[in-house]
């Protein structure tokens, strides 16, 4: 499919603005950049109220922000990693997501600002990840919810965290996610794929900025192969929780999504896959610039509900 008309015009209005590839600047710069892009994405969603925290993480507090719907539909929750190639993302850059998948959803979102590289590489987020998910388990009857109803689910690198914490919790025999929510996950620390070729460049995230995340995240090259940092690259895939997988067609990671969900599907768990045409990377969290983004909203609020029914 060509790319979306509204793609089209987001891309024009991008290059417009004349900004410096991301690999070109700082991790500060780029944290700057997604925070000003907040503004872009219009008026956030009016929903009950919002809940500041910090719990206990394992190498000091975690800030959480829980986000409470105008209408409770169920007794499960989500807990949502933002995307931000582990270098940037906050609370507040993903607020307005998780204000409509929270009213979508009927369920509180449980958005978690997990510690950032470089200042803190691989598994600091993926420790802290898992810890957020912990939590919530640990708490749900503060909260109002069923232990065993507690979904995962991020973008990008939020979506690599989703997975990781999914495997974590099989690998340790803990309690497991009732669902992961994987949107355009970075799964496999590989440049290789045709996605990377066909989209290196012009497409919003580009190869150059995908190395660049990769290289502030990882300690070192060696542990690129290790399950925690490149899920894609796990052995088996047997005992995992139930995933929706999102990927978007005009996106580097494109195929490495597409992959995850064929690996889940050939191990026999239940798994929604769907790749969004004529879309890019980071689509979804713009919900008010791509009709396609609410279309995603609905489809992820829709695959919750049935899993806390189920």
């Amino acid at each position: 499919m060509p790319l979306h008309s509204q793609v089209v015009r987001f891309l024009e209005a991008q290059r417009s603005l004349g900004l410096n590839p991301i690999e070109q600047g700082t991790p500060d710069e780029f944290r700057q950049r997604l925070r000003a892009a907040v503004a872009a994405n219009g008026e956030p969603e009016a929903i009950q109220a919002t809940e500041d925290r910090q719990i206990i993480g394992p190498a000091g507090p975690i800030p959480i922000r829980i986000y409470w719907p105008l209408s409770r539909k169920s007794a499960g929750a989500l807990v949502y990693y933002h995307g931000g190639g582990w270098v940037g993302g906050d609370l507040d850059t993903h607020d307005a997501l998780c204000r409509a998948l929270a009213n979508a959803a009927g369920c509180p979102v449980i958005a978690v600002d997990y510690r950032l590289a470089p200042e803190h590489r691989y598994p600091a987020a993926a420790d802290d990840a898992y810890r957020a998910f912990t939590w919530v388990c640990d708490h749900s009857p503060e909260l109002g919810i069923a232990p065993n109803r507690v979904a995962v689910g991020g973008d990008s690198a939020g979506g690599n965290l989703a997975a990781v914490v999914s495997l974590m919790a099989r690998d340790r025999r803990q309690p497991l996610p009732c669902l992961q929510v994987l949107v355009y996950p970075i799964v496999d620390h590989d440049f290789t794929t045709s996605s990377y070729q066909q989209y290196a460049a012009g497409y919003s995230l580009t190869a150059g900025g995908m190395q660049w995340f990769w290289q502030h995240y990882l300690p070192d090259e060696a542990v690129s192969q290790e399950p925690y940092a490149s899920p894609l690259k796990a052995d088996d895939f047997a005992g995992l929780p139930p995933a929706l997988v999102i990927t978007a067609e005009y996106d580097v990671l494109c195929e490495e999504g597409n992959q995850y969900a064929t690996r889940l599907q050939n191990a026999g768990i239940p798994t929604e896959w769907r790749c969004y045409e004529g879309m890019i990377h980071g689509f979804v969290s713009r919900i008010n610039v791509f009709d396609a983004a609410r279309e995603a909203v609905t489809q992820i609020t829709g695959t919750l509900q049935r899993s806390f029914d189920s």
